[in-house]
């Protein structure tokens, strides 16, 4: 006979996408035996070790990370990269699901899951009807910490700022909080560059490696201008010359972007804007000559330079 979840059980088996766990059924007053009687004639499907779909056929993508939130146990999170699936902060899906559950909780390898273990205070658990994830900023932080590259971190410190999900202060207050973090004073720096207006790794590399470093005056990031009536934005803006410098984070473009970004150059020569545009290699690889040429720009339009060495075999001098 097909089992008819009502009341509270009912409630909760729908907000969680027709998932439960069978501590949930008993606790609500579901016998054993009704449960096993379920799953022994095929009404339910056993999804982990006592965690179970109450539907036959597939699972979606919800029920997946419910099952997989709920076998982790109480106080237990979707985080990491799926976490940043479920906020935005990435339109990637990973294959495996990652879950952080709180320290002293023994957990047993899940298929299909990676399970992380967190020393730090934040809440973990559902808010409101949403499957449980850890906060975005602790989401970022710890996509910072699992980064291969401090490129690659600083690129997760963007992607949250820069759609709008969370904010520089409330990533520093999530760095400060943490006892150990990998490149906590680089991170911090690169904060402090996306409060001014840094929103890409390429950019973050431009103020570290050239401008910072070989002493030339500070730009305004993403300096807002306005062309035909229409706003736009510009990597780099020293206002005082009149140059701009634009980044482009691959070495080429399709032939339709370069176009568009020959149009951006002449609507700001039109502004008497000089630009300048550097692709990653000319960042990562020459920035000591980039440095020598924005230098040389700079002062050829009434600008003080003091260009310094970056390093013993720097040869932006």
């Amino acid at each position: 006979m097909h089992l008819s979840l009502d009341g509270p059980l009912g409630a909760r088996v729908r907000l969680q996408s027709g998932v439960v766990s069978r501590q949930q059924a008993v606790t609500a007053g579901l016998p054993p035996s009704v449960i096993d009687n379920q799953l022994r004639y095929g009404r339910w499907q056993r999804l982990h070790s006592g965690v179970y779909a109450t539907f036959t056929g597939p699972t979606d993508r919800e029920a997946e990370l419910w099952a997989a939130v709920l076998r982790a146990g109480p106080a237990s999170a979707l985080s990491h990269h799926t976490a940043a699936e479920l906020h935005g902060i990435t339109q990637e899906r990973a294959g495996l699901i990652h879950v952080t559950v709180p320290p002293g909780l023994r957990v047993q390898p899940i298929s299909g899951v990676v399970i992380h273990r967190t020393v730090t205070s934040y809440r973990l658990g559902p808010a409101g009807n949403q499957l449980p994830r850890t906060p975005v900023p602790e989401t970022v932080l710890d996509l910072t910490q699992a980064s291969r590259r401090l490129d690659d971190a600083v690129d997760w410190i963007c992607k949250g700022v820069g759609r709008g999900l969370t904010t520089p202060d409330l990533l520093v207050t999530a760095v400060q909080a943490r006892k150990r973090v990998r490149w906590r004073a680089d991170l911090l720096r690169a904060l402090g560059d996306v409060t001014d207006g840094v929103r890409s790794p390429l950019e973050h590399r431009y103020v570290r490696d050239v401008e910072r470093a070989h002493g030339l005056p500070s730009a305004v990031r993403q300096a807002p201008v306005c062309v035909d009536g229409r706003t736009i934005y510009l990597d780099n803006l020293y206002e005082e010359a009149g140059v701009v410098v634009e980044l482009d984070g691959a070495a080429y473009h399709p032939a339709d972007q370069r176009w568009a970004d020959s149009r951006r150059d002449n609507d700001q020569a039109e502004l008497g804007h000089l630009t300048l545009r550097y692709n990653w290699l000319d960042i990562t690889r020459r920035q000591c000559v980039t440095a020598a040429q924005v230098g040389t720009v700079l002062g050829s339009r009434g600008m003080t330079v003091r260009l310094r060495r970056c390093g013993p075999s720097c040869t932006a001098l």
